[in-house]
């Protein structure tokens, strides 16, 4: 296993529009970060290569031995097939994208009477940017970012069935579809081509939990059984450790309407999920960030900044000189 960054967060980003007004980070200044804190290389936003010298950014990766992975969103063939055809100009090895359509939280009941035909509309998008990830020789992979639930993406990898196709898997993300964070890495591994790494504290609310992020290690997922569990499907697969998340999602599983337009579950599978819900929730109302409460830019920096060093000492402990 590799471990990288992402370019996710106030520490880094700051916001990733030139229109925030904010600062963001250049590429090669991420990779420069990523080799300061020992790792092996990092994952970069497509957005953040604009107007960037893209050979240039290729060439410090390359000589300083760091993988790339970018990041995209959606499921237009078009889009994913610039991004792609841009990775591999880049060297990199997976192009991660999201296809949305549930609100973050796991929330579908926007769209909740045309979830199937969205399905539908992302698996002929994902197919068709496949061919172009297999022409050009590189991953295409879909996270489970809040919305897709493991049974769905089983089913796109099963449905366009190509070595380059496969899923990012966001370590804290499946509680967010009122999954068991280690039952969906055993059930998703075999189509596993990245990884970021995050962690969450949990806290119970009436119509469910909310999910607050937490440093690597702090937080309720049991990261030595998620690498061993990883290392049996794909031993050298990237890794990046992503401080996203700035505010808490509220999953509302106990809510009568969360719950239509998922996949069939079993009792068994939702009372581990449960379970582990309730075994790992913290019983207090101060779940919000510094991000949440409108403190100034400083003090939400130095709070990513320490969860950020926090988390690297914790992955210390499984990285090899």
């Amino acid at each position: 296993m590799r471990f990288g960054l992402t370019a996710y967060g106030t520490v880094f980003s700051m916001g990733l529009t030139p229109q925030s007004g904010r600062p963001r980070i250049k590429p090669i200044q991420l990779l420069e970060r990523a080799r300061i804190c020992g790792l092996m290389g990092a994952e970069l936003p497509a957005v953040l290569l604009e107007g960037e010298d893209i050979d240039a950014v290729a060439r410090y990766a390359r000589e300083h031995q760091l993988f790339l992975n970018l990041a995209t969103g959606g499921y237009a063939p078009e889009k994913l097939a610039e991004t792609l055809e841009l990775g591999a100009r880049l060297g990199v090895e997976t192009v991660r994208t999201v296809v949305g359509g549930a609100q973050i939280g796991g929330d579908r009941r926007l769209i909740a009477n045309r979830w199937k035909a969205f399905l539908e509309e992302v698996l002929e998008g994902l197919r068709a940017a496949t061919q172009v990830a297999e022409r050009v020789g590189v991953n295409l992979a879909v996270e489970n970012h809040q919305d897709l639930a493991s049974e769905e993406l089983l089913w796109l990898c099963n449905a366009i069935d190509s070595s380059r196709f496969g899923i990012t898997l966001d370590t804290g993300n499946p509680l967010a579809t009122a999954e068991e964070p280690l039952d969906f890495v055993r059930r998703i591994g075999p189509h596993l081509k990245n990884v970021h790494l995050k962690d969450y504290w949990i806290f119970p609310t009436d119509e469910g939990y909310r999910l607050a992020r937490s440093p690597i290690g702090q937080g309720v997922i049991d990261f030595p059984q998620l690498f061993a569990i990883v290392a049996e499907f794909c031993p050298d697969i990237t890794m990046s450790l992503e401080m996203g998340a700035l505010e808490a999602r509220h999953i509302r599983v106990l809510a009568d309407d969360y719950w239509p337009a998922y996949p069939q579950r079993s009792v068994p599978q939702l009372a581990r999920v449960l379970r582990f819900v309730y075994t790992n929730a913290r019983q207090s109302e101060n779940w919000q960030t510094p991000f949440e409460r409108h403190e100034p830019a400083e003090v939400i920096v130095a709070y990513e900044e320490q969860q950020l060093m926090e988390s690297l000492t914790y992955l210390k402990q499984f990285t090899h000189a």
